[in-house]
């Protein structure tokens, strides 16, 4: 399984980066709008960090106004993926792009039926909210296995980008599914890094340590 990080916060981008765990980023407007600085130098020095797919969201919202800024959007570097919203000018725009050789990820997927068709318009990822249907009273993952189970049976070309995740439980039941991205925040990366009996085994064996350091003060390894 693939791990984006789902953030424009730079900090966290090389902290975790730098730990050779993220495989890609995902941004939108509401994350850059939390960042400190020009958005235009916070997306070409994400770009410049990231090997993987970095996925830069267009706001227009007519087929005009998403390939014009998709095209702007490109200019940051090979390996920006362009996000399109679920809509039907969107779906015009993925197939535009996708015959220009330029990668789309299709987001604000709700559906099952919204995954199958931003795929059938050549979408290289589709992007399903599983958060947002918990929080309405929904099951999340259940969309998932669909998405996950049509795409098998047509073979599509396009990944199940698994986002909206809400905690850590998602990215492991993602992966018993078989998604083949999940983006998440920080703050979950960082959960799923740590665990109480780690720390707790880590300060025993610390503890012990020092005790055969004093028994042994000329020890040297």
């Amino acid at each position: 399984m693939k791990i984006f990080l789902d953030t424009a916060n730079i900090e966290s981008i090389k902290k975790y980066n730098d730990m050779g765990l993220v495989d890609g980023i995902t941004t939108n407007p509401t994350l850059l709008s939390k960042e400190k600085g020009n958005p235009a130098e916070i997306m070409r020095e994400i770009v410049k960090i990231v090997k993987g797919p970095v996925s830069l969201e267009v706001i227009g919202t007519t087929m005009e106004e998403m390939v014009n800024e998709a095209h702007g959007l490109k200019k940051y570097g090979q390996n920006v993926v362009v996000k399109i919203p679920m809509i039907p000018d969107g779906l015009k725009v993925v197939k535009k792009l996708k015959e220009e050789g330029i990668q789309t990820n299709v987001t604000l997927i709700f559906s099952a039926n919204q995954a199958l068709l931003a795929a059938k318009a050549g979408a290289a990822y589709v992007s399903p909210f599983i958060g947002r249907l918990d929080d309405a009273g929904h099951e999340g993952m259940t969309i998932i296995s669909e998405i996950v189970q049509i795409f098998k049976n047509y073979q599509f070309n396009t990944d199940v980008l698994v986002a909206s995740i809400r905690h850590p439980l998602h990215v492991t039941e993602a992966g018993k599914i078989g998604a083949q991205v999940v983006t998440l925040p920080p703050d979950i990366l960082g959960k799923m890094i740590s665990h109480p009996l780690t720390d707790k085994g880590l300060s025993a064996f610390l503890s012990d340590w020092e005790k055969v350091k004093k028994e042994n003060p000329n020890l040297v390894i």
